[in-house]
């Protein structure tokens, strides 16, 4: 089976001369169609920086990345935009909703940047697999943390990309929030066939994973299935 995700000698330089900092040196990673991937580390090795070359959030300094058959850095910035949009779906640690937005149009965002129709079935489905039926005409504002979460989860699967990335999605939760968001992602996963690839510092959390990535000064020092 062709691996859904192949990183080839990713490297990531971040300034320049004594200064510059090699948040990534020669990560080579790939990852099959359907698994499920922790990846964790100490803050600063690199982790945060490799999930965001995967989602295209943030360029290589060398390297390639293919996701799903598409080179991603061939593309220029135009494409690489939709990209983001429609292939891979990001969760992110703090959220990232627009706070004038309701929480069924966080979760519709991506499409009507688009300018597409938005699935009405589709949203219905999300909406009522993450509990916000009730939530869908409010603001962030007026939503708990898990709630917040469970929007961005809806953002992130509005086109049912192949790949999810997401980055240390329970850090900002309790315990029970925790486990209901990771319990939302794995069903997500079951139920649409996608990849799921996850940063977390807590190992209860990365236990559940096909398989977990330590890294550590930008690289990856090992893999456990």
């Amino acid at each position: 089976m062709e691996p859904i995700v192949v990183v080839k000698d990713l490297c990531k330089v971040y300034g320049k001369g004594p200064m510059a900092v090699n948040a990534l040196q020669h990560v080579n990673l790939q990852v099959e169609k359907g698994e499920f991937v922790a990846i964790t580390g100490a803050s600063g090795s690199g982790k945060s920086t490799l999930l965001h070359m995967l989602g295209a959030v943030d360029r290589p300094t060398s390297g390639s990345v293919v996701v799903d058959g598409v080179d991603v850095f061939s593309k220029k910035e135009g494409e690489l935009a939709v990209f983001r949009r429609r292939k891979v779906g990001f969760v992110f640690q703090f959220y990232n909703l627009i706070p004038v937005l309701t929480a069924e149009e966080n979760i519709t965002l991506p499409v009507m940047l688009d300018g597409q129709n938005v699935d009405k079935e589709l949203l219905e489905e999300i909406l009522s697999s993450l509990g916000l039926s009730d939530r869908r005409q409010h603001l962030p504002s007026q939503l708990s943390g898990g709630q917040q979460q469970r929007v961005s989860i809806g953002r992130a699967l509005i086109y049912r990309p192949s790949i999810l990335l997401a980055d240390e999605p329970t850090g900002n939760l309790d315990t029970q929030n925790s486990r209901e968001i990771l319990s939302l992602l794995k069903s997500s996963v079951r139920k649409y066939g996608q990849t799921l690839i996850l940063i977390t510092h807590d190992m209860s959390i990365a236990s559940q994973a096909d398989r977990v990535i330590v890294m550590e000064d930008g690289r990856i020092r090992s893999e456990e299935a």
